[in-house]
């Protein structure tokens, strides 16, 4: 599975980065425990957790390449929202949400951030971002303009500054099925955004 990876900052900016080799990659038995484990290891102590970013989506990447049980881990969309989560590990204490989303062609998320890090795979389908950033004024402290955006693809690994705002949707013909896993939110700093009122509010 080749993809490129990507790095969204606060400012809504995205930049490609430096990926590891597929082969480079390569384990025998590489299970999801331990991939838990590794990334529990990377981020144990550190102050920044943004700067891990890249040892994160080479750990994403590693999972992906030898894990057909994350890969098939995945519903159908929900009828009625279009939209199916499931979560894949759920362990009181544990600092991260690892799920995997799946999104019916054309629907879309709101325009939100996530209050902290993450790391999203895409296993299936395209994914369309569009970015954001904050631009408030006297009247609207909560105002946000687009300043781009990229079309995902199967294999592409893309990570997201705690602040950064993005929204998605789900192109092509097929659903679109994604891999995600994020920090510890906090809630306080997490919100979806409304381009019309400009305001935004807690989720």
């Amino acid at each position: 599975m080749k993809g490129r990876d990507w790095l969204v900052t606060e400012d809504g900016q995205y930049q490609v980065c430096k990926s590891v080799r597929a082969w480079d990659l390569l384990r025998d038995n590489y299970r999801f425990y331990r991939f838990l484990t590794e990334v529990e290891d990377v981020l144990k102590d550190a102050e920044d957790e943004s700067s891990h970013l890249p040892e994160i989506r080479m750990l994403v990447r590693r999972l992906i390449i030898n894990s057909y049980w994350v890969q098939s881990r995945y519903l159908e969309p929900c009828s009625k929202t279009g939209i199916s989560v499931v979560l894949l590990y759920d362990e009181l204490g544990f600092p991260f949400t690892v799920q995997t989303v799946t999104f019916a062609p054309g629907t879309p998320s709101t325009i939100h951030n996530h209050g902290t890090w993450g790391v999203i795979a895409v296993l299936k389908g395209e994914e369309k971002n569009t970015f954001w950033q904050r631009t408030p004024n006297s009247e609207f402290k909560d105002k946000i303009e687009r300043t781009g955006e990229l079309t995902l693809f199967p294999g592409d690994v893309i990570s997201l500054a705690p602040n950064a705002i993005h929204s998605v949707e789900a192109v092509g013909d097929q659903p679109t099925v994604t891999f995600n896993i994020y920090g510890e939110t906090r809630m306080q700093e997490r919100f979806e955004f409304d381009t019309v009122s400009h305001l935004a509010r807690n989720f």
